[in-house]
């Protein structure tokens, strides 16, 4: 892969050009991070530890949590180190690799998303047999079969990348090793490249997106048909989280990738920022503020940590 390049690093322009705001957005950036990681291991452990959480719905979004942990380290990491570095050089084969792995969690966190929603359509439109359809052996497929087709994407997508000459300038104008600077950099024809990589944007992104259209239209349909006022808002709620988390992702994916080469421009910066570094930040809270299924679960496992403790101190102060 890449076999054709004459460059072996590249200069990574950064997210902004004022010293005077690195600092700044250094701790801004890093604290993001924490919340990040705290905020979706926490998703992780609370549905491992709650039987009320072993679901279908959960099962998925344990997958999501993980790939917005493995996805938001792949660049967040490095785009902070650069924050306080003068030089902000990458190698080749590191550049080629954090974009391999940038494109395999995005394509996972699209189909999972799409995976979610077909479950939130099982779950309401057809309850009488919504575990018969979404048994544990269809969750494990439908999961499996992301990652190996999210795979089977990244790989062709990079090596439309990387796989030309380049003979020339090295400066990257992104924070990381994104498709659209990349190609501006290469000294071959990318015509052939990016019909490709649109055509996998376009089958994962639109694809996956109208599953999402389509699941909410026969959800919409049967909720509206609802007698009970009641039954409609519980229908609404159990949606409201996924729903926000899409509109999150796919606002900002289809803004920056699915536009004319030519449109790209500065603000490119601020949507990649959106869901690279802030979406998998607010996912979290998303799941456990706007449900009541996940603060129910909280609620217990807090009484159940603080019952723990407390019978340690009465054991610890008898003996």
């Amino acid at each position: 892969m890449g076999g054709n390049h004459t460059q072996t690093k590249f200069i990574l322009v950064g997210i902004t050009d004022s010293s005077c705001a690195q600092t700044p957005l250094f701790v801004l950036f890093l604290l993001i991070y924490i919340v990040t990681l705290v905020g979706n291991v926490g998703i992780i452990f609370l549905v491992r530890v709650s039987p009320s959480l072993h679901t279908p719905m959960y099962f998925f979004l344990t997958h999501f949590a993980f790939t917005d942990i493995c996805y938001s380290t792949v660049i967040s990491p490095r785009m902070l180190a650069d924050l306080l570095s003068e030089e902000k050089t990458i190698s080749f084969s590191a550049c080629m690799m954090q974009f391999l792995s940038f494109a395999f969690f995005g394509v996972i966190e699209s189909h999972l998303l799409a995976m979610m929603a077909y479950d939130r359509h099982v779950a309401i439109c057809h309850p009488l047999i919504y575990v018969t359809i979404i048994s544990s052996r269809v969750c494990w497929q439908l999961v499996a079969s992301s990652y190996l087709f999210a795979f089977l994407s990244a790989i062709i997508c990079t090596w439309c990348t990387f796989g030309g000459s380049f003979c020339g300038p090295n400066r990257i104008d992104h924070f990381f090793c994104d498709e659209v600077p990349v190609l501006k950099l290469v000294c071959s024809d990318t015509h052939t490249s990016e019909m490709v990589i649109f055509a996998f944007v376009t089958i994962n992104v639109v694809g996956t997106s109208v599953i999402i259209l389509l699941s909410y239209i026969s959800i919409l349909h049967t909720v509206l048909r609802m007698c009970s006022a009641q039954s409609r808002a519980r229908a609404f709620q159990t949606c409201a989280s996924h729903l926000t988390a899409v509109a999150l992702l796919y606002g900002s994916a289809f803004f920056t990738y699915l536009q004319p080469p030519s449109s790209h421009r500065s603000l490119d910066k601020l949507a990649s920022i959106i869901y690279i570094v802030v979406t998998p930040m607010l996912n979290p809270f998303i799941y456990s503020l706007r449900n009541k299924e996940v603060k129910g679960a909280l609620v217990k496992c807090r009484r159940r940590l603080f019952n723990c403790c407390q019978h340690k101190r009465i054991v610890s102060s008898t003996i």
